[in-house]
């Protein structure tokens, strides 16, 4: 079954926001910096905005583009479908804690191209996957049906954050059917365990380790306990923001407003409130932990991509060793939002990598 993406919220809805901004308790003010989490005016920033932001103008908006629903009720996917269909067809697969508006800027680049997004089960117009079902390969398994189902034979795939491992379970699972694997991580998941590693490649996955103990709080709460952590994200606009905006601010270099526009923050925020995913988007790494990536040395033609403030850098020999690499790029700038904050150089890479010869 396919069927045009409609979202519908109400008067009700919006007001309903707006109450619980304005109702906001907030907690004691321990110094207006980022050193202990949300910076306060920050988020009275993004609050502030958001009670007066104008989301029905945004679905007016996602209902004039070409959004898709594949699947029956419970088990659709949600496409947006953009650019030239029938030319070169390329998948963008995004991560948490943002969603298919992670491409906005990419896509509109790429308007040449067969430009597909999807939102990752559990995220935004995509339902979530059932109790025993998830994890990259499942998810990329959803995706690749759905692509398939609206004519698309043959693509390219790109992925970032929790897309990378999503992507690159599509190349394996699919090879024939993909003829280009483009990322912006070199995924670590493939460097666990390995005897082998260089020391440059040791060194990286011990700097990694050590991010994660300072950093990686998010990461074991929504690996553990995502349900408790659902409540207050799907209740409170607040917390949503303020779990949100505390990682796109920590994750690149420099103030967050200046890198990532205000407006595509509230719409991401938007999109997780309205459509009361944010816990199912949460529980994406928990399912990811039951059901982890799998699989050999990739083999379609593969280029990477790495911004230089992403939290995960890679190392070339290993990604070498794992993947048929055409290209490996390292930007100039941006972080890990940097499809967000430089979709001109994300969009030019993968030009250049979809065009080769």
């Amino acid at each position: 079954m396919i069927t045009r993406l409609d979202p519908v919220t109400t008067d009700e809805d919006i007001d309903d926001l707006r109450r619980r901004i304005a109702a906001t308790r907030w907690p004691d003010d321990v110094g207006d910096d980022w050193s202990r989490g949300t910076r306060p005016s920050a988020l009275r920033r993004v609050l502030d905005a958001w009670a007066r932001f104008d989301w029905l103008s945004v679905e007016e908006r996602l209902r004039s583009e070409r959004h898709l629903l594949v699947g029956e009720p419970g088990r659709r996917v949600h496409l947006w479908r953009a650019g030239t269909p029938g030319a070169p067809a390329v998948v963008l697969i995004h991560g948490w804690p943002d969603s298919f508006l992670r491409f906005r800027g990419v896509a509109e680049r790429l308007a040449d191209f067969d430009v597909v997004v999807p939102s990752i089960p559990g995220f935004g117009y995509s339902d979530p996957p059932g109790r025993d079902e998830g994890g990259p390969r499942w998810n990329a398994s959803r995706i690749v049906s759905a692509v398939e189902a609206i004519g698309v034979g043959s693509f390219a795939v790109h992925g970032g954050d929790l897309g990378t491992a999503i992507a690159d379970q599509v190349a394996l699972l699919d090879p024939d059917l993909v003829s280009g694997l483009h990322l912006s991580d070199v995924p670590l998941w493939r460097a666990q365990g390995d005897p082998h590693l260089t020391s440059e490649e040791r060194g990286w996955v011990d700097a990694t380790a050590a991010w994660e103990q300072s950093e990686g709080a998010y990461a074991a709460a929504q690996r553990t306990k995502p349900q408790t952590l659902a409540a207050g994200l799907t209740d409170s606009p607040a917390g949503l923001a303020s779990w949100y905006l505390e990682k796109f601010q920590a994750w690149g270099e420099g103030d967050v407003f200046a890198r990532i526009p205000l407006e595509l923050i509230l719409e991401n925020l938007s999109l997780h409130w309205f459509t009361r995913t944010a816990g199912s988007a949460a529980r994406v790494y928990f399912d990811r932990r039951r059901f982890p990536p799998t699989g050999g040395r990739v083999t379609v033609p593969t280029a990477f991509g790495l911004f230089p403030h992403d939290i995960d850098h890679g190392v070339e020999s290993f990604a070498r060793r794992w993947y048929p690499t055409a290209r490996f790029t390292r930007f100039s700038s941006g972080g890990h939002f940097g499809a967000m904050e430089h979709p001109d150089l994300l969009a030019g890479d993968l030009r250049a990598f979809l065009l080769r010869r």
